[in-house]
């Protein structure tokens, strides 16, 4: 077991989908949240979802894997809410958290293990972030437990880019593989050119 957690925020609407909910869409024969949380319980940490409520369709998707679920009953406030409630809903004595965004489906379990190996190869707390290839800024990102208040605190629809920000001096960056840690799918658009793309590589 790891001893950190991992936070997948996965309570919001889907607005962009127009109608659609981009967790529930099929991945490898699953929803795409389901292969997310397996993704994540591959590398062996505690894993943690935010849902709507517990009776939401994506709680369903869920069924039978060993994951804490959260609802985030003011889901309406943004992703903030949902860093709320997970963190502060975590098992005490976690070295640091993980943020999975839910809707990457090109990240691998390989790519969160080596996040948390750029965090225990440093000698002291720091916070990594995930990256292209080419070094742009992407997810996951891994903080510290002493930014467990902090992300407590958070608010609004920015996430956690003000804990990101205040703690800048001792961020680190972890480049993955091609545009693993940029990918993510929130519209019908972008779920159709990714399908398109990953056909083509079959």
């Amino acid at each position: 077991m790891l001893d950190i957690a991992i936070v997948i925020p996965a309570a919001g609407a889907s607005r962009r989908m127009r109608g659609q909910d981009k967790l529930l869409q099929d991945v490898g024969g699953v929803p795409m949240l389901r292969r997310q949380v397996e993704t994540a319980l591959a590398t062996g940490a505690h894993v943690c979802v935010t849902l709507p409520d517990h009776d939401h369709p994506r709680a369903a998707a869920l069924q039978g894997l060993p994951v804490q679920m959260v609802a985030v009953p003011d889901a309406n406030l943004g992703m903030s809410a949902s860093l709320r409630r997970g963190v502060g809903m975590l098992p005490r004595n976690q070295r640091a958290v993980m943020i999975l965004p839910a809707d990457m489906p090109d990240l691998t379990t390989e790519d969160l293990l080596a996040v948390y190996q750029g965090f225990c190869n440093e000698a002291h707390p720091t916070l990594q972030q995930a990256t292209s290839a080419d070094g742009t800024p992407g997810h996951p990102v891994l903080f510290p437990a002493d930014c467990f208040t902090a992300l407590m605190a958070v608010s609004g629809d920015q996430g956690a880019r003000a804990v990101l920000k205040a703690n800048k001096y001792r961020l680190r960056r972890v480049a993955l593989s091609d545009d693993r840690a940029l990918v993510d799918l929130d519209t019908p658009e972008a779920w159709a050119a990714w399908r398109a793309k990953t056909a083509e590589m079959v």
